[in-house]
């Protein structure tokens, strides 16, 4: 069987855990920044956790956890 290939614009966005969870950056923090609050700007420093349900979207593109 051949091998299987990584989609490398998922491995490049998020990483994995021990537990297989995986971790991704919040959105809306790259530009447009001065009319967000400073609070607003803290908060989307912060790794956020990918929702149980979508995970299934990931195991298939990721086959071997880089």
């Amino acid at each position: 069987m051949y091998k299987l290939k990584t989609n490398q614009s998922i491995c490049k966005r998020f990483k994995v855990t021990s537990r297989f969870k995986f971790l991704k950056k919040k959105s809306c923090k790259s530009h447009l920044l001065q009319k967000k609050s400073s609070k607003r700007k803290r908060k989307l420093r912060k790794v956020s956790i990918v929702h149980f349900h979508d995970k299934g979207n990931f195991i298939n593109n990721l086959p071997y956890f880089n």
